[in-house]
């Protein structure tokens, strides 16, 4: 029996098998088929010598829907809201994220005014019906939406998430009446307050929902094809997976599907090395994302800002806190009309890829200043599989980049400028890790750096000598580390609901009808949905003083007593503002949410390791000229990971290949191979010795 789990990528598609009864895992990396995404699967699990028709499930993680909401290839979506409430989506929130830019304009509405409708009824913020559905609308209002052919309708109403009939009956007709529409309702996605999130949720929602409902069925049935009768699940922005079925209706909980595989993964190893607090970064082919893990736990944010919080839309929905910056393999390197050389966030993709993948790539990339300096080779790229053109590389860079520099195209300019390069995009991705731990209250030496994707492994030493960071882990498989993550994720349930209960024995009895209200809803959706009691449950209330209008997140078990809530929260508080207030000012209750996990079977992290045979000679290692920072071109040691042996250590300047990726080790740091086959290098104290 098989477990196949594939990320679809940017640049690569990540396919892992793991074979239960062999007890070991086998990975594929092939460049990802724009045509049709699921070739792309289908080529690496061909590779990972796995078979579909013996596989009991495959998970996938994709960037389908990041991808959309960013370029804007979505769906020509309606909205109905209460009446006199159309334009919500657009007025948002009153807060200036930039206060002093003058110039400054939020992103347009996913649905047009002339796309906005509205319906007769009312709700009280308390749940009562204030005014009747006027359902005599509605067969207008179905009427106008066909006539304006949209391919899908939100249905946002207000105040729906104390009382969501009304949304639902309108759903329901408007259903009925428009077949071939999808149509999604505020309130199956997100039973808390906030009308503009709510809106701005089911808006998305709607907006790709037709395009991920072809995608998912279209790739399930591809797979059907190819002989695949086991159950199909989607990677879930939350850290959990979820059937494709639900991801149909819930395409806004894949937001972030590709990257979470690999911070799962990381808290995994966190765990198992005794890591306290890791920094989980992973660079790819078109981004650089970073995330934090402290105590083998991962955050998850229930407000996800698409395009960023300054000009974006947000979304109501729980996502993996992380932080992204354009700055992957792919990305480009330019010069912009100042004449300052810039890199990202446009990539070249896999389609046609860097100027070195000779596929037609003309545009230099980060790959090709790597290749440029000797960083990675040229015919062991991805196994050898694909060889690269160095001559390309540096043309390129000289062409495009050296002479509107003013630099030349000679080999000393190009070197210097495929430096530049590198040096910049080091600088944009430490940035992120700064917002992430800086910018939050972390001192970012006391985390390790934890690295992978493809291009993670060769900038790990370098970001951590530029933060001060002293250690580096670099897991086994890291070109295959998200997909490896989806192996290791368990079925979850992410639940919320608003209540405004303060601590006294009234609210608190209201508290504990919404937190049974809750567990029962948990336990039912994951009996449909998994067809499985969860094996856990975790509770989190969203507290505040009254008449405050931010929150702090604070945990508990069970059904807690109110002096246990006080003390969760002030200590939380404190964490966050330095001070509590005091027994004077009184807490408040205003939002309950659960997480449900299930416990299904997973492989060891000690299979993900390959690690060679006793052997009676120590590994061989070939060199090759590597541009090194302080001494220029110098020849170095370039290793097979599968050689090395747990304990062996190696001094920098170095290289350690494998088949998903390559790592760097910087002059004056050493390496060591770990039990789990993971590899620890030690950053030296000369900040100028980097490679």
């Amino acid at each position: 029996m098989q477990f196949i789990t594939a990320d679809t990528g940017g640049t690569f598609t990540d396919v892992t098998v793991y074979d239960t009864e062999a007890g070991h895992i086998r990975f594929g990396k092939t460049l990802t088929t724009y045509g049709d995404l699921v070739d792309g699967v289908v080529a690496g699990i061909g590779e990972a010598k796995g078979t579909a028709a013996e596989a009991a499930w495959l998970r996938h993680g994709t960037t389908h829907v990041i991808n959309a909401f960013l370029q804007r290839r979505g769906a020509r979506v309606a909205l109905v809201a209460t009446r006199g409430f159309r334009d919500v989506l657009e007025i948002g929130r009153g807060n200036r994220p930039v206060p002093f830019d003058t110039k400054r304009r939020r992103q347009p509405p996913l649905v047009p005014r002339a796309l906005r409708f509205e319906v007769t009824e009312r709700i009280g913020s308390d749940g009562t019906v204030i005014e009747a559905l006027a359902e005599q609308e509605i067969e207008a209002l179905a009427a106008a939406l066909k006539a304006a052919e949209v391919e899908a309708v939100a249905v946002a109403l207000l105040n729906a998430y104390a009382n969501p009939a009304h949304e639902q009956r309108v759903a329901a007709l408007l259903t009925a009446r428009l077949p071939g529409v999808y149509v999604t309702a505020a309130t199956a996605l997100s039973r808390e307050w906030f009308e503009y999130e709510r809106s701005s949720t089911a808006a998305a929602n709607a907006y790709v929902g037709p395009a991920i409902a072809r995608y998912v069925e279209g790739f399930s049935t591809r797979l059907a094809r190819e002989g695949f009768a086991g159950s199909f699940a989607m990677m879930g922005s939350n850290g959990g997976i979820m059937p494709f079925e639900a991801s149909v209706g819930r395409p806004v909980s894949l937001v972030e599907s590709g990257p979470i595989g690999g911070v799962i993964a990381a808290s995994e190893y966190a765990r198992s090395l005794g890591l306290e607090r890791v920094v989980a970064f992973d660079m790819g082919g078109t981004t650089a994302k970073c995330a934090l893990v402290e105590k083998g736990e991962f955050d998850v944010q229930q407000t996800y800002w698409v395009g960023g919080y300054e000009q974006g839309f947000p979304i109501r929905s729980p996502v993996l806190d992380i932080v992204e910056v354009g700055a992957g393999g792919g990305s480009i390197a330019w010069v912009d009309a100042q004449g300052r050389l810039r890199v990202g966030p446009e990539s070249a993709g896999s389609e046609p890829g860097p100027a070195c993948f000779g596929r037609g790539g003309v545009e230099p990339t980060v790959t090709d200043a790597n290749l440029a300096l000797g960083r990675i080779g040229h015919g062991s790229f991805l196994g050898g599989q694909l060889r690269l053109d160095r001559d390309a590389a540096l043309r390129a860079i000289g062409e495009r980049v050296g002479e509107p520099l003013g630099y030349g195209r000679d080999a000393a300019a190009t070197t210097r400028v495929a430096r530049g390069v590198l040096d910049l995009a080091t600088t944009l991705m430490a940035g992120a890790i700064k917002e992430i731990t800086v910018a939050r209250g972390h001192d970012v030496r006391d985390f390790a750096l934890l690295v992978f994707g493809g291009g993670g492994p060769i900038f790990g030493a370098e970001l951590a000598r530029q933060l001060g960071i002293r250690t580096v882990v670099v897991p086994p498989q890291p070109g295959n580390f998200s997909a490896v993550g989806m192996l290791l994720a368990q079925a979850r349930i992410d639940l919320a609901r608003t209540l405004v209960a303060d601590l006294s024995a009234e609210g608190m009895a209201a508290l504990a009808e919404v937190h049974r209200e809750l567990e029962s809803e948990a336990r039912q959706a994951a009996a449909r949905e998994f067809g499985s009691e969860p094996a856990t449950f975790a509770w989190q209330a969203d507290m505040r003083y009254r008449g405050q209008r931010h929150t702090v997140t604070v945990g508990f078990d069970g059904a807690p007593s109110a002096e246990t809530l006080r003390a969760a929260f002030e200590a939380a508080y404190a964490k966050r503002f330095g001070r509590v207030l005091g027994q004077d000012f009184s807490p408040e209750v205003v939002g309950l949410r659960v997480t449900a996990q299930g416990d299904a079977p997973r492989p060891a992290l000690s299979a993900l390791a390959v690690l060679p045979a006793p052997a009676d000679r120590a590994p061989r290692h070939q060199t090759r000229r590597l541009h090194v920072r302080s001494r220029g071109f110098v020849d170095a040691p370039v290793w097979r990971r599968a050689d090395l042996p747990v304990g062996f250590a190696i001094a920098g300047p170095a290289v350690v290949e494998e088949y998903s990726s390559t790592l760097l080790i910087g002059a004056g740091d050493t390496a060591v191979v770990g039990a789990l086959g993971e590899i620890t290098i030690s950053i030296g104290q000369d900040r100028e010795a980097s490679s």
